[in-house]
Parts: structure tokens; sequence; C-alpha cells
């Protein structure tokens, strides 16, 4: 680079004065093309050297291994003044494991993993970093499960050959204490069963204003209740929000039912679609409100 930039002023020199001498006609007009040629040439040359350097420094960088992550190295697999990379082939030097955070991997059978996913249609939709499945692991020597993390990888294929799909939890590990390798007991909880408000869906319906029920005050008055409803539970819906467990749903006769007006209403006796014997007069609704213990 040195002498590149040193050829370079000579040149820029040689130049600017044989352009002096060309005026006088003490010069050809050859010399000065012939000085303008090695001032270009010299200045191509500080590109190339720079070329240079910046390929010696990369090649220097070569020589220092860094970790791509945190973690702990094992014993070396060679010695000072081994030779690596014979014959074009890669040489590992050592191994790191990192320990925190630490993974667990394990499988999920295709049975179980068919039922998971029945039951998580209705939350389907984030990722997995928004929805945070907390997982659970516990060691051969510990009761229960006391080590608790969150699913963070899933596979997008069950594997054919032995029909499992394989998923991954991240767990904290600021103590180190546990190490790779190890085989460990996990516990991924599915959806949680809970009790729930459940109405027949054809008992919703829907305007400008959202989702709405029919339902019947202490008076056999009619009155639209805004609601929010959940995930479906074969011919029911789940009721989130809008209703109380004492509140009476208008499931038959829907159309005659109109807020503000007066019914005389008669209670179902199941979930199930009425006989027709037992449907209402244009006059008359039935209602009822179901219990579940499913999401």
């Amino acid at each position: 680079m040195a002498a590149q930039k040193a050829a370079l002023w000579h040149a820029n020199t040689e130049l600017a004065r044989y352009t002096a001498l060309l005026k006088e006609d003490a010069a050809t007009q050859t010399q000065v093309d012939q000085w303008r040629y090695q001032k270009e040439s010299a200045e191509a040359g500080i590109l190339n050297a720079q070329a240079q350097v910046e390929l010696a420094k990369l090649n220097l960088s070569y020589t220092t291994v860094r970790a791509p992550f945190d973690g702990r190295i094992g014993r070396h697999l060679v010695n000072p003044g081994n030779v690596v990379g014979a014959m074009g082939q890669q040489t590992p030097l050592a191994q790191i494991d990192q320990i925190d955070p630490i993974y667990v991997y394990f499988t999920i059978n295709e049975r179980d993993l068919l039922r998971v996913i029945e039951r998580q249609k209705p939350a389907a939709g984030p990722t997995l970093e928004q929805r945070r499945v907390p997982v659970y692991f516990g060691l051969s020597n510990e009761e229960g499960y006391p080590h608790e993390g969150r699913l963070d990888f899933a596979s997008i294929s069950v594997a054919p050959t032995t029909g499992t799909l394989q998923l991954r939890g991240i767990f904290p590990n600021s103590d180190r204490t546990i190490l790779p390798g190890l085989f460990v007991r996990v516990r991924v909880p599915a959806l949680q069963k809970r009790d729930a408000l459940l109405v027949p869906g054809d008992a919703v319906s829907f305007d400008q204003q959202g989702e709405f029920l029919l339902v019947v005050n202490d008076k056999n008055v009619v009155e639209r209740r805004g609601v929010k409803t959940g995930p479906q539970v074969g011919e029911l819906l789940v009721i989130g929000e809008g209703l109380k467990p004492d509140d009476l749903v208008i499931v038959e006769g829907v159309l005659q039912a109109i807020p503000g007006r007066t019914v005389n209403p008669q209670r179902a006796a199941s979930s199930s679609p009425p006989p027709e014997s037992a449907r209402v007069s244009s006059d008359e609704c039935q209602k009822s409100v179901e219990r579940s213990s499913d999401k």
C-alpha cells in the first residue's frame, strides 16, 4: 500500500511538471500522456493494495475461533502442532454446549397429536412465541415436574419412520446443574378444562352491533344481550362474555321473540332439539342454559 501511494505521488508530480513544460514547448505530448498513464496505473494499484489488505485481515481472522453462543467447552480434540484441514476436510477442534438456557427435545405420537390439533383448532392462529405454551420437566431423581419453561419449536412434519412429531422446550438453567444429554420426563398441558356456559348455536344471532342472544328477564320480557362467543363444542357454542349462569336464553321461536315483548316461556328439557309436538307457538319461547367442563 505504501509503495503504491509513493508511486501515485511521483506520477502526479511528474504529470504536473510535464504539463507545464508542454505549454512552453519544452516537452512532448507523448511524455505528458506517459505520466498520465503512470498516474492512473498507480491509482489502480492502490485499489488492488486495499483489496489485498482486506484479504489479509480476513485470513488473519480465521486464526481465531470464537464460539457462536455462550456455553461450556469440553476437551480439545486437536493438540497444538497437529495438522488440521488435511485433504480439504474440516477438523473439529472442540465441542461447545449451551447450558443456559437449555433445550429439551421430545416427541408426541400421531394419535395424541391429532387429538391435540382437534382441541386446539379454536385457538389456532398465533405463533408459539405469542401463545407461550408452558412446558414442565423433571429429572429421574425428582418428584413431579419442578422445572418450567416454554415451547419454542415444533417440527413441520411427522417422521414417517416413527410416526412422531418432534418438539422442543426451552428452560432457564442459571445454576448450570442440568447437563446436556440427561433424560427427563416432560409434561405439556393441553387446553385446560373449566366450567363454561354453552348455548345452542342457532340461538346466537348477528347484527351490526355484533353477536347477541335473546334472553327473558324476571318479568318474562325479551331482552337483547350482546355476547362474545368462544369455541364450538358439538352443536353448542361457548359464551365467554355477556351471559350469567341464571340467565334464561331463548333457543326456540327466536323469530317471534322481539325485544321488549312479553312472552310465555317454557323451559327446555335438554340441550337436544325438542320433538315437533313440543315446539312452541308463535307467542311462546323455549329457553335453556347448559354447562360444560370443556373450555
